[in-house]
Order: C-alpha cells, then sequence, then structure tokens
C-alpha cells in the first residue's frame, strides 16, 4: 500500500476506483466497501484510492462541541496498520482544516476526483456524505457521473446480529467494555499501539512485572477499568497475556499495563512499537491495596486468562 500525504504527489494511477471517509475502526462495514473497490479493481485492471482526513473532521469543526469529547477506534498508525492487511493499493491522507471543509462537493468531485485522479469508478457506502456543510451524497454523484465518465455505485449498511454497524455502535461497545462485540463489529480484534515503557514497579515486586504500553494520540478510545484478556504482537514473536487500564485525576489520564505470559520481561521489547489485541474483558477494576491481596488476585486472573482458547 502506497501512503500519499497530498492529491498533487500521487503520480500516475491507472484506473482508479476510488471511495472516501474517515474509516475510523476499518470496520467490517469498510471491509465491504474495500473489497468491492478490490473486485472492481481486478475486473478494469486498475488501483484502489481510499481518500482519508486526519484529523479526524468532527475535531476540527466543532472542537468545543461533538469533537471535543469524541474518542476514536483507531489512531493513524493503528488505521494504517489495518488498512494494509486490506490490500488497498493506495491511501490519500488528507489534512483536515476548516479551509479544505469549505470546498464544495461540486469542486471535490471535479477538481479532485476527476480533476486530480481522474476516477473511473467511485463508491460509496450507505447515507455517505461529502463537501462544504455535507451536500454531496450518492445521488448527486450519480448526476455528475453523467458528465464526468465515472461511474458511482453505493453500497447498503452492513448488519451484525440485526445490529447496524457503524464507528458509533462500536465506540459505544468499547466505552461499555464489550469488547467480543466490538470484534464482531469490526471483524477483527480491536488494537491498541504504541510503544512500550518500563511498568509500575509494585508490578514487578509482587512477580508480575509489566511493561507500560504509551498512548500515542490523545483521541484514542481505551475501554473502562479493568483486567483484559490480550495477545501482543511484534515481528514474527506472539505472547499471551492480560492487560490492566487504569485511570487517574478525574479520568483525564489513563495508564495501560501490559503483563505477558512466558516472557521474561527484559528490556527488549522495551521502546519497541508493538500490536496489542484486545479479546475479552476480564473483571473491572478492584481496589486490592495489600499486595498480597493484589498477587492472588493475579494470579487467578492469569490462571482464568490461560484457560481460553485464542
Amino acid at each position: 500500500m502506497k501512503i500519499h500525504k497530498n492529491f498533487d504527489e500521487l503520480g500516475h494511477i491507472k484506473n482508479p476506483v476510488v471511495t472516501t471517509g474517515s474509516f475510523d475502526g476499518v470496520h467490517i462495514g469498510h471491509k465491504t466497501i474495500l473489497k468491492r473497490l478490490r473486485k472492481i479493481a481486478d475486473e478494469i485492471d486498475g488501483e484502489t484510492v481510499l481518500i482519508t482526513f486526519h484529523p479526524h473532521p468532527r475535531k476540527v469543526l466543532y472542537p468545543d462541541t461533538a469533537g471535543k469529547s469524541l474518542k476514536l477506534i483507531s489512531t493513524q498508525r493503528e488505521k494504517i496498520e489495518l488498512l494494509k492487511q486490506t490490500g488497498l493499493d493506495h491511501l490519500v491522507v488528507v489534512r483536515f482544516t476548516l479551509e479544505f471543509s469549505k470546498i464544495s462537493s461540486h469542486n471535490f468531485v471535479e477538481n479532485i476526483l476527476v480533476g486530480k485522479l481522474n476516477a473511473r469508478r467511485i463508491i460509496v457506502g450507505f447515507n455517505h456524505h461529502f463537501g462544504h456543510n455535507r451536500e454531496g451524497d450518492y445521488d448527486y454523484l450519480y448526476k455528475l457521473a453523467q458528465h464526468h465518465n465515472f461511474q458511482v455505485e453505493e453500497i447498503p449498511e452492513q448488519d451484525v446480529e440485526n445490529e447496524t454497524v457503524s464507528s458509533t455502535t462500536i465506540r459505544k461497545a468499547l466505552h461499555e467494555g464489550r469488547i467480543q462485540r466490538a470484534n464482531a463489529y469490526l471483524d477483527h480484534f480491536y488494537i491498541m499501539m504504541g510503544p512500550l515503557k518500563d511498568g509500575h514497579p509494585v508490578c514487578r515486586d509482587i512477580g508480575f512485572p509489566t511493561y507500560t504500553l504509551v498512548m500515542e494520540e490523545d483521541v484514542k478510545l481505551v475501554p473502562p477499568e479493568g483486567v483484559y484478556a490480550i495477545s501482543l504482537i511484534y515481528g514474527s514473536l506472539k505472547y499471551k497475556g492480560m492487560l490492566n487500564v487504569k485511570q487517574f485525576e478525574g479520568r483525564d489520564r489513563v495508564n495501560v499495563e501490559v503483563h505477558l505470559f512466558d516472557h521474561d520481561h527484559e528490556a527488549e521489547l522495551r521502546d519497541e512499537i508493538v500490536k496489542v489485541q484486545f479479546h475479552k474483558r476480564m473483571r473491572e477494576e478492584l481496589d486490592l491495596g495489600d499486595p498480597d491481596a493484589l498477587h492472588r488476585q493475579l494470579e487467578l486472573d492469569k490462571s482464568e486468562i490461560e484457560q481460553l482458547i485464542y
């Protein structure tokens, strides 16, 4: 997958099959769109293109209201990692600014989708809107397609267990600690990526040494406090383990500690970028001030997680 930071560095893309959107989480609905892009591109000897935005448009347009409390399923690093796995050919990351938001839907199509990309096919999700004040939609694209030599297609909503999947429904599941439901909506494990630092000394002193997983972006959605069954992936290495989320200072600061099974927690993973996959929330956070009580609880947590099949 080639990553482009602006439209001027695209170069020639053969028969572009294009979609646009934030694609937060790269969930099952997003994957359905990308699979359709791939199928069409293969049929017309073309290449697939996703135009996405950073920061999230809501953060720029409504910084004091809707965007202020918005937490995202994926950081930029995580979204790129997930998109690479879909077989996408080209990712265009547009820096979203107030100036960019003022581009009309007409100009977005004429100057960018047609003018810069020469799009052959444009695929959009159900109820997709774009351009200034979200004035563009599928019907508008269909009208313009008649004049600009491209075809447009709309992909219907995707349902899981009779519930429509969206980034909003996944965020809600994650906020509630319903990891397995969120994983079903995503069609992959919810992940957190970032560098590892030395863990809390108390954990090491009671025989459960940890790494601290550093949050790279403040907008990252972290599930509620508690203990989680996880896998940690670094290159070809994969470890089973458990993760603890602890929030401090009125829930403004989050600490994420990772204990890996069958790993000595020496310095070999310190400062390395890893991927943590969430499998299940095992329990809520408990107030265990006594080191012996904490050790016994962690032994119980580890035993329960080791019995899980994943």
